[in-house]
């Protein structure tokens, strides 16, 4: 290939053009792990830095089985049709035998991704706590300088932490089923502490009647939770994708709150802790990829752990001596 086509300077200008298939490569690149593409990318980051946090960031959570995918494709055509660029970026799981991941979004969403103005990127979770890719952040940023003002962030699902998508987006959308116990859905007090807004989904049929009281149910318990230090009250409320009732009025609500936590600084002040949140995680990924990929550090780890068997160790005194050798 031609080595213009590898510069930083190809993408940046492709990416500020708004060309898709460069901005893919360029999301690409961001990531994959060989240090000569994270080198490339991080020098695409710094040219287009510039022109991004233009959009709002939306993150979308919720069980298997919810409708994420119904809803992104219902809510992502009411957006388009209002003049919203959008990317949706689906976090799709990956085996963690195999390290293989579905990336079915784009047949999950036919509709959408066929849309001029919508853009689909599935990525492998490649087993990242709350199924957020690690790059999600910079992958956000490239679609800004792509020109995209609207980003959607769908997780995995409510597993063991959601805290990573709701710390790098401007508003956390909680999927809820109508019918199921808390213990069913896996939902827990701390998930919905972060929530703006809880949607209660497949509320058509004879599950309506469910999905009414249900919003009744869980619009009580989030009374109950300690006041936002944005000033918001989070909204309840009920959708159904498939008959496109419920849509235009989560944007209603993701509209009021925007313009409240403008109003007070709030969504500045977040926006700040954003980056914040985003330095302390790139310190703290490259420390841990440096001191795993130490040659010393592997032998030595591979010993230790071959080494175990039902031998008793003091974890916390091996890790430290491990980061000793590690700093001389």
């Amino acid at each position: 290939m031609n080595n213009d086509l590898n510069t930083a300077e190809y993408f940046i200008k492709g990416i500020l053009a708004g060309d898709i298939s460069i901005l893919s490569r360029a999301i690409t690149l961001v990531e994959s792990t060989k240090e000569e593409h994270q080198d490339l990318a991080g020098k695409v980051i710094d040219g287009v830095i510039n022109h991004t946090g233009k959009s709002f960031r939306l993150g979308i959570t919720g069980v298997p089985g919810v409708g994420k995918s119904t809803f992104i494709e219902s809510f992502g055509i009411e957006l388009v049709n209002n003049c919203h660029r959008l990317a949706v970026l689906a976090i799709d799981p990956s085996s963690q035998k195999s390290k293989g991941s579905i990336l079915g979004d784009k047949t999950r969403m036919e509709k959408l991704s066929a849309h001029p103005r919508a853009y689909i990127r599935p990525s492998p979770s490649s087993g990242t706590l709350g199924g957020v890719t690690r790059n999600t952040f910079e992958t956000i940023l490239l679609c800004e300088a792509a020109g995209f003002d609207f980003i959607i962030v769908e997780t995995v699902g409510v597993g063991q932490s959601e805290i990573a998508v709701s710390q790098m987006t401007d508003f956390f959308l909680l999927l809820m089923l109508a019918g199921a116990g808390d213990e069913l859905q896996g939902i827990k007090r701390g998930i919905m502490e972060m929530a703006d807004a809880l949607l209660i989904t497949k509320a058509d049929g004879n599950n309506l009647q469910k999905a009414k009281n249900a919003k009744t149910e869980y619009a009580h318990a989030l009374h109950l939770f300690p006041p936002s230090d944005s000033g918001w009250i989070p909204k309840t409320d009920i959708c159904s994708s498939i008959n496109n009732e419920g849509i235009k009025e989560t944007l209603s609500i993701i509209e009021e709150y925007k313009r409240l936590a403008t109003t007070n600084g709030y969504f500045k002040k977040k926006r700040e802790q954003q980056l914040s949140n985003w330095l302390h995680q790139s310190i703290s990924d490259m420390l841990m990829e440096k001191f795993y990929n130490h040659p010393s550090i592997k032998t030595e780890l591979d010993k230790i752990e071959k080494g175990i068997g039902d031998k008793k160790i003091n974890p916390y005194r091996i890790a430290a001596d491990l980061i000793s050798m590690w700093k001389n």
